[in-house]
């Protein structure tokens, strides 16, 4: 069935709910996992002068690839705890669908499992989903898990520890 799949992580709960199915899917398959999480390329986005001082952009930088490592570091240990192998990218882009569909095909993914958050209204009007936006440009599947669970789902009911 799938032998590669990408799974792009932005560190949200609803995103590491997504990764953990994701990696339930590829053990089942027999597939092998690429996480990734996309950073915001600050300088692509300010310009070549740039309308920040270049020690703050470094800041933002260093800042946001820690915090990518860490949600990267739950795809990594959940992954081999359960037997699954896999490998973990950081990447920069301005659009980040852009940046996931773009490796999926680099890399001969033939899946992509990711987490879509419902907004309402004028906001999901203005902002989309990027979930919505890597469905419309993928070649391949996409398997998306909705982060709103209804009152009656199994995993709502469980009693809490």
């Amino acid at each position: 069935m799938f032998k590669h799949i990408l799974m792009p992580t932005d560190g949200t709960e609803h995103s590491e709910r997504a990764v953990e199915r994701g990696i339930e899917l590829a053990k089942l398959c027999g597939a092998k996992l690429t996480g990734i999480h996309v950073m915001q390329d600050y300088r692509m986005m300010l310009g070549p002068e740039g309308l920040v001082p270049s020690e703050l952009d470094e800041d933002m930088e260093a800042r946001d690839s820690e915090r990518a490592k860490s949600f990267l570091a739950f795809v990594q240990k959940t992954a081999d705890a359960a037997g699954v192998s896999c490998e973990t990218i950081i990447v920069k882009g301005m659009q980040p669908y852009d940046a996931i569909v773009d490796t999926a095909n680099d890399r001969g993914c033939d899946l992509i499992v990711m987490t879509s958050r419902h907004r309402k209204g004028l906001v999901s009007m203005i902002l989309g989903s990027e979930a919505s936006r890597v469905l419309h440009r993928a070649s391949i599947p996409v398997l998306t898990f909705r982060a709103l669970m209804s009152a009656d789902h199994p995993e709502k009911l469980k009693p809490s520890s």
